[in-house]
C-alpha cells in the first residue's frame, strides 16, 4: 500500500516546508547564541570558562538524548505531534534560559533546550520526506538544511544588537528569550500543517491488528533499528554521520583563531564569516537539485572528497601571512571550498529516511543523527589536546578531522542508493537497495 505525495496539496506541502525550514532555522539559532553571548553571561552571572564549557556540553548531551526522545515519540504518537513537542521543549528552555539567575539555573535550563533541539531536525526531516515529491526529495531536504546559515547569521546579528541596545545584565537574556519564538511556529504548525498520511495510514493498521504478523511482533522502534538488516544500517549511518561532525568541528571552531593569528582583523573575519555562509547556502541548493539525480551517494561523495582537498589546501595554506585583501589570500579560499564541502550533510534526512521502513523512521533518522552529532561534539576538546604532541602547531592538531572525513566517505560507499525511492505503509523492515 503506497501514499503518493500526490495525497497532499500545495498548500499543505508548502507549509511543511516553511515549518521545518523556519523550525531548522532556528534550532541553529539556539545552538549558536550561546557561543555569541557567552562572553556576557560569564561576566553577569560570573561563569568561569570551565563552566562554560560544561555548559555546552550538557546541551550536547541534551541534544542526544531528545534525538532518541523524539524519535520514539514521532514513531508511536505521530510526526506532527513529535514536531510540535520539540518545538515547544526548546523554546520554554530558551525562555527559562533568559531568566537564568546563577550557573546551576542556566546548566539545567540549557539542558532542557538541548533536549528539545536534539528531536526537532529529524522529527521535521522525516515529515517532510513523507509528505514531498519522492523525486524532489534531496533538493527540499538541502533547502532545509541551508536554513541553519541563516540560522547562524541571525544569532551573530541578534547578539550584536541585543548586547549594544540593552544595560549588560539584559543584553544576552533578551537574545536568549528571542530563542523561544518557535512558539508561535507551534501555533502555525497546529493550524496549517498535516499530519503525515503514511504514519497515519500504518497506525491505523496498527490499531485494529490489520499489520502482517511480523509487523505485530515487532518491539519498540528503537529496539527495531539495531536488529537484523536495519543493524547494519543503523551502524553506518552514524560512522557517516560522525565522522562528518566530528570533522566539521575540528575546523569550524578553530578556523576563526587561526586566521586572526596570521594577521586577519576583526573585519575581515566579519567578512570572511558572512561569504562562508553565503558559499555553503548556495552550494546546499545546487548540490540539492542535482542530488536527485545523481543519487544520494554520489552527492555525500562527491563534497566529502572536495571537503578533504580542503583539508590538505589549508594544512599548506595556514602558514601564509593575511594580504591586504582576502581574495588573495589562499588560506581564505581553501576554507570557501572545504565549507563547500560541508554541504554533503543536506543528503543526511532523505538518505536515512529512505532506509527505514514506517514504523521505525523517526527513531532511526533522530537516534542516527544525534548520536553522530554527539560523537563529532568532541572535536573541540580533542584538537586542544592533541596540540602539544604535533608541534604545537593548531593547524597540525587540527587535521585530526583528515581520518573523520575518511570514515564519513567509507560509510557513504557502503550504504545502499535509495534515492527516488517510493514509501510504502508496509513494507519490510530493512530495506534493499533501490
Amino acid at each position: 500500500m503506497e501514499v503518493a505525495a500526490g495525497n497532499y496539496t500545495g498548500k499543505e506541502k508548502a507549509s511543511v516546508l516553511i515549518s521545518t525550514f523556519l523550525g531548522y532555522g532556528l534550532d541553529f539559532y539556539n545552538v549558536m547564541i550561546v557561543a555569541f553571548l557567552m562572553g556576557a553571561i560569564q561576566k553577569d552571572l560570573n561563569i568561569t570558562l570551565t563552566q562554560a564549557g560544561i555548559i555546552t556540553s550538557v546541551t550536547l548531551a541534551g541534544s542526544i538524548l531528545g534525538g532518541v526522545a523524539f524519535g520514539w515519540l514521532g514513531d508511536r504518537f505521530g510526526r506532527k505531534a513529535s514536531l510540535q513537542m520539540t518545538l515547544g521543549f526548546f523554546s520554554f528552555g530558551a525562555i527559562l534560559s533568559a531568566f537564568s539567575w546563577d550557573f546551576t539555573s542556566l546548566l539545567v535550563f540549557r539542558a532542557i533546550a538541548g533536549i528539545g533541539l536534539g528531536g526537532e531536525w529529524g522529527a521535521g526531516e522525516v515529515l517532510f520526506n513523507e509528505v514531498w515529491d519522492r523525486k524532489k526529495r534531496g533538493f527540499g531536504s538541502s533547502l532545509i538544511q541551508a536554513a541553519s546559515t541563516g540560522g547562524f547569521g541571525m544569532a551573530a546579528v541578534v547578539a550584536v544588537w541585543a548586547t549594544n541596545s540593552f544595560s549588560p545584565e539584559w543584553g544576552w537574556r533578551v537574545a536568549l528569550l528571542i530563542g523561544g519564538s518557535p512558539i508561535l511556529l507551534m501555533v502555525y504548525i497546529r493550524i496549517s500543517m498535516p499530519e503525515s498520511r503514511l504514519w497515519t495510514a500504518y497506525n491505523d493498521l496498527r490499531k485494529s491488528g490489520e499489520l502482517p504478523v511480523e509487523k505485530q511482533q515487532a518491539r519498540n522502534p528503537l529496539i527495531e533499528i539495531f536488529k537484523g538488516g536495519s543493524l547494519r544500517y543503523t551502524v553506518l549511518g552514524v560512522v557517516l554521520v560522525s565522522g562528518y561532525m566530528f570533522a566539521y568541528y575540528s575546523i569550524a571552531v578553530f578556523m576563526p583563531r587561526v586566521m586572526t593569528s596570521a594577521g586577519a582583523s576583526p573585519e575581515s573575519m566579519r567578512t570572511i564569516t558572512l561569504v562562508l555562509a553565503i558559499t555553503v547556502a548556495v552550494s546546499y541548493v545546487i548540490l540539492g537539485y542535482f542530488s536527485d539525480k545523481i543519487g544520494r551517494k554520489a552527492a555525500v561523495i562527491l563534497p566529502t572528497l572536495l571537503s578533504l582537498i580542503g583539508f590538505a589546501g589549508m594544512y599548506y595554506a595556514a602558514k601564509s601571512g593575511f594580504p591586504e585583501s582576502i581574495w588573495l589570500w589562499p588560506l581564505f579560499g581553501w576554507y570557501m571550498l572545504w565549507g563547500m564541502g560541508q554541504t554533503c550533510a543536506g543528503m543526511f534526512g532523505p538518505w536515512f529516511a529512505e532506509l527505514f521502513p514506517v514504523e521505525s523512521r523517526s527513531s532511526a533518522v533522530s537516534t542516527i543523527y544525534m548520536i553522530g552529532r554527539g560523537v563529532g561534539s568532541v572535536a573541540p576538546f580533542v584538537v586542544p589536546a592533541v596540540v602539544p604532541a604535533v608541534g604545537g602547531e593548531l593547524i597540525n592538531a587540527m587535521m585530526v578531522g583528515l581520518p573523520a572525513t575518511a570514515f564519513c566517505l567509507l560509510a557513504a560507499l557502503l550504504l545502499p542508493e535509495t534515492a527516488g525511492r517510493s514509501f510504502a505503509v508496509v513494507e519490510s523492515k530493512a530495506r534493499p537497495a533501490a
